[in-house]
């Protein structure tokens, strides 16, 4: 007999964007390193086997969750210059990068992208993972904002500062040192 309501069973995209989600919270709070694939498993409620059905490898797994967090750091560029208060270069760039400053408030996100940029020094697919995500973000970026190489470099070094004050938490620190590295630069 048949109610109303038939269950529906979860696609394969589902499952991938449910262990994506999970893997991100995992490797968020250990790291590439530290987090095993069972762990992740685990924590979104399926097999370790059904996770390397969706990804053959745990390499694998943690380059798709660089490119899901690159995702979401290029939708929060674009929402920046969306937003931006004219078409000027610093005008874009500046409401790109309160953007993103807005994103990585999130810890998870940014600590995936710390460890991300760690493990990319001895582990050739999630470096080949890092690489492309900058590729995109940084032609994006260029191409969003009009700016020119000089600027574009500035602003991906003042988010890579942003990525030092917000993980050592400045803000709860008051000395000289901190006032420096946080001079004209707004993090959340």
């Amino acid at each position: 007999m048949q109610t109303g309501r038939q269950r529906q069973l979860s696609t394969a995209d589902e499952r991938r964007e449910t262990v994506l989600r999970t893997a991100i919270g995992a490797f968020a709070a250990r790291g590439y390193f530290g987090t095993t694939t069972t762990e992740v498993a685990k924590a979104a409620g399926i097999s370790q086997a059904y996770v390397y059905r969706l990804f053959p490898s745990k390499e694998a797994l943690f380059a798709a969750v660089v490119e899901h967090c690159f995702v979401q750091v290029r939708a929060a560029l674009e929402r920046g210059a969306a937003e931006a208060e004219g078409s000027a270069a610093e005008a874009v760039l500046t409401s790109m990068g309160d953007a993103y400053a807005r994103l990585i408030s999130d810890n998870d996100l940014l600590l995936v992208q710390l460890h991300a940029q760690a493990a990319a020094v001895s582990v050739p697919a999630v470096r080949d993972a890092v690489r492309a995500g900058y590729a995109r973000v940084v032609e994006y970026v260029r191409g969003a904002s009009g700016g020119d190489e000089r600027q574009v470099q500035e602003f991906f070094a003042v988010g890579m500062l942003c990525h030092l004050i917000v993980s050592l938490d400045v803000e709860s620190v008051d000395a000289p040192w901190t006032r420096t590295l946080s001079a004209g630069i707004t993090h959340y």
